[in-house]
């Protein structure tokens, strides 16, 4: 390996750091190098070592490494203009940590494209095949994309529970031409979001959260694909209340799709047909039926009048509240390279590994792809040999 890497661009790391705020005397400092050695790397007279660009893009620039290669700097998205099914508040509040998830997720559609020749090769690409608008029929809508999908809710309730649910809706809808990557954002009110793209439309999901509400976000996310609308998943939907025309028909649409879907009205109808009276195992069993969030549930029972909003807010801060104690008290943080074999997920490692098993590119062009650095390489490769 060389002692400095080829192949970046010089315009991107100036840029980079000039959106960061960054000095070059600072950021010489911070790396212990000369202002002039930085300038340099700017200038594309040398460049810096792949040890010093991991530490500019992930500690000091907090972006994702391939962004250096790109062969000019990306034009970012605006997210007042990119997701404004969103109030403006809620966009003032969106913090660092969410908005470097959502340049990384910028990053892996550019790398997509890359690594399939910028043309998605999947047999079946839902997001050109099936479009909807927020007016549609819900319960129309519904059956159309489950049908799209393959899946009966006989086959759904036969998942067991949420882990297993959850690997088989993505591997579904990946195959179906849209990526689903994970990530653990800081900020745990933000369920996901999507970035559209007319060949690489990806979801993200915040690992941080339940199961059972990855669930309900990747549907959230696929409405809003299908809408033709980048999306951001809210935990607490108060926020729909401050929007108004198309944007709040959108996110109402998405909700109530997302609902649907999981939990069908008609077989819904004869589960409560059959009920003695709502009570917490009541929910908790329905919640477990469909493997979606006993607030789900809650949520269906509110609409319909069965319980009232206090009881409703109530019960979903209690949950909420149990859920993030079981967390803190779980345990340690887990095998590295078991997370982050869920956070790119096994198909995208495949495609991945197999151009470089091809010799597409070298082991340094991997780690890019992969957002990981070069010393993780053969650990991860092991993982997902091992799968």
């Amino acid at each position: 390996m060389s002692d400095y890497v080829t192949g970046i661009n010089p315009q991107v790391l100036k840029w980079a750091r000039l959106k960061a705020g960054i000095e070059i005397s600072e950021i010489a400092s911070r790396l212990k190098k000369d202002p002039v050695t930085v300038e340099s790397w700017e200038t594309g007279e040398s460049a810096p070592s792949y040890i010093q660009l991991e530490t500019l893009a992930y500690k000091h620039y907090k972006r994702p490494i391939a962004l250096f290669f790109f062969p000019e700097p990306p034009e970012e998205l605006d997210t007042k203009k990119s997701f404004r099914t969103l109030p403006d508040f809620e966009l003032e509040n969106l913090q660092s940590d969410t908005l470097f998830a959502i340049r990384q997720g910028e990053a892996m559609q550019e790398s997509l494209k890359e690594l399939h020749d910028k043309t998605n090769p999947s047999d079946r690409k839902i997001s050109k095949d099936i479009r909807i608008k927020p007016g549609d029929d819900v319960f129309t809508t519904s059956e159309k994309i489950r049908e799209y999908l393959g899946v009966e809710l006989e086959q759904q309730i036969s998942w067991q529970n949420t882990d297993n649910a959850l690997s088989h809706w993505r591997n579904i809808i990946e195959e179906c031409g849209i990526y689903v990557f994970k990530r653990s954002l800081k900020q745990k009110d933000v369920s996901g979001f999507c970035l559209l793209d007319d060949q690489f439309p990806i979801i993200y999901i915040n690992n941080s959260t339940s199961k059972s509400r990855q669930i309900f976000t990747l549907f959230h996310e696929l409405a809003h694909i299908l809408l033709s609308t980048n999306g951001i998943t809210k935990s607490d939907f108060s926020y729909i209340s401050a929007l108004s025309g198309e944007n709040k028909a959108i996110e109402l649409f998405c909700n109530r799709f997302a609902s649907e879907f999981l939990v069908p009205s008609y077989d819904f109808e004869k589960i409560l047909a059959s009920a003695h009276e709502i009570t917490d195992q009541f929910i908790c069993d329905v919640s477990e039926r469909y493997l979606v969030s006993r607030e789900v549930i809650l949520r269906r029972l509110l609409d319909k009048g069965l319980v009232s909003t206090k009881y409703y807010q109530q019960k979903s801060k209690e949950w909420n509240d149990e859920y993030e104690k079981s967390r803190k008290t779980s345990g340690g943080s887990g095998n590295y390279y078991a997370t982050q074999f869920v956070y790119l997920g096994e198909n995208y490692l495949k495609l991945a590994f197999s151009k470089y098993y091809q010799g597409k590119f070298g082991i340094e062009q991997l780690a890019d792809y992969l957002n990981v650095k070069v010393k993780s390489i053969p650990g991860l490769e092991h993982r997902m040999l091992n799968r």
